[in-house]
C-alpha cells in the first residue's frame, strides 16, 4: 500500500470557460490532519468532490486510498466518510438510532458505542436529532460519516457558526479521529483552526497551490515576524539591522523574517549599550498573516 492516502499531479477542472482547478499537486500521509484552505471560488469545493468521486478530472491523476475515485467503485464508496457542511436527517430519531440506521449501509460498520463514545455523545445518545444543540448536531454529522469506519475522512468546514466553545470541543474530536487511525482531509475557513489542528496545510488561489507545509513552516517562511520594545530614542540611535523600526505610542517596532538573528544582533547592541529593552515581546506571524499575505483581496 502506498504511504499516501491521497496523491494527486496536474489535476485540472474547467466548466467551460471557467478555470476552476489549474493543475494542481497534492500528497496526503495516512493519519495525518490535513487542511485545504482558500478564499471561495478558489477551487476546494471541485477539488474534494473529484476526490470524493462525485466529479471527474478534465485532466491529472488521482489516486484515494489507491484507488481512482473517478470508477466509482463500491468498495472505494466504502471505505471514505464525507462529513457535508449540513446534513439532511430525520428530527424525531434518536442519536442512536440515527447513527444505527447509517451503521446499516455498510458492511463492516464501526460498533455503535464506539462511534457515540468518539464523537463525544455518550450523554445524549436517547435524544431526539431536533433537540440537539448545534455543537451536538455537528458532532452527530461526525459519526454519520464515521459510520463505515473509514480510512479517510472529508470534513467541509466543520465548525462554521460554531460558538468559540463549541469550536474547542469539536477541536478536540476531530483529533482524537488522528488517535484512531483515521486520516482527515478538511476544509475551513477559521485560519486559528487549521494552525491548531492540521499536519499539513495546502493554500489554494484561483485553482493553483500557492503555499504548503506545517502551519510553522509557513509562517516562517511566508510572513513577517514582529519584535517590539519601549525605546526614547530613535531609528538613528538603534542597530543597523534595525534602523527600518517604526515607532508606535513610545515603541519601536521591527519586522523581520529572521528573528533569530534579529534578537541576536538587538540584545548584543542592548548589552553594550546597557540598554534594558523594556517590554521586549516577540510575535510570530500566525497562519492568519500568512493566508492574507498569499490571497490578498480575495480572502475578503
Amino acid at each position: 500500500m502506498s504511504e499516501l492516502a491521497v496523491e494527486v499531479r496536474g489535476l485540472r477542472k474547467a466548466y467551460g470557460p471557467v478555470v476552476a482547478v489549474a493543475g494542481i499537486d497534492l500528497s496526503v500521509r495516512h493519519g495525518e490532519i490535513f487542511a485545504l484552505i482558500g478564499p471561495n471560488g478558489a477551487g476546494k469545493t471541485t477539488t474534494l468532490e473529484i476526490l470524493e468521486g462525485h466529479r471527474r478530472a478534465d485532466a491529472g491523476h488521482v489516486r484515494v486510498l489507491d484507488e481512482d475515485p473517478a470508477r466509482n467503485e463500491i468498495t472505494f464508496k466504502q471505505r471514505i466518510g464525507i462529513v457535508l457542511q449540513s446534513t439532511s436527517i430525520q428530527p424525531y430519531l434518536t442519536v442512536e438510532e440515527t447513527i444505527e440506521q447509517f451503521r446499516g449501509y455498510y458492511p463492516a460498520p464501526r460498533p455503535l458505542d464506539e462511534l457515540i463514545d468518539i464523537v463525544g455523545l455518550a450523554a445524549s445518545r436517547k435524544k431526539l436529532v431536533r433537540r440537539l444543540s448545534g455543537g451536538q448536531q455537528r458532532r452527530l454529522d461526525v459519526a454519520i460519516g464515521l459510520a463505515g469506519d473509514p480510512e479517510l475522512l472529508f470534513l467541509d468546514e466543520p465548525t462554521t457558526g460554531f460558538d468559540p466553545a463549541a469550536r474547542r470541543s469539536a477541536w478536540e474530536m476531530i483529533r482524537g479521529l488522528k488517535s484512531v487511525g483515521k486520516t482527515v482531509l478538511l476544509t475551513t475557513h477559521y485560519m486559528d483552526e487549521a494552525q491548531a489542528l492540521a499536519d499539513t496545510v495546502s493554500i489554494i488561489r484561483r485553482g493553483l497551490i500557492v503555499a504548503e507545509g506545517t502551519p510553522d513552516e509557513l509562517r516562517a517562511g511566508q510572513a513577517e515576524t514582529v519584535i517590539s520594545f519601549r525605546f526614547a530614542g530613535s531609528s538613528d540611535d538603534l542597530p543597523p539591522m534595525a534602523a527600518a523600526a517604526t515607532f508606535e505610542n513610545g515603541r519601536a517596532v521591527l519586522l523581520t523574517t529572521d528573528p533569530t538573528t534579529a534578537l541576536h544582533e538587538l540584545t548584543g547592541w542592548a548589552k553594550a549599550r546597557g540598554e534594558a529593552l523594556e517590554g521586549l515581546s516577540v510575535t510570530p506571524a500566525s497562519l492568519e498573516d500568512v493566508y492574507l499575505g498569499l490571497t490578498g483581496d480575495e480572502a475578503q
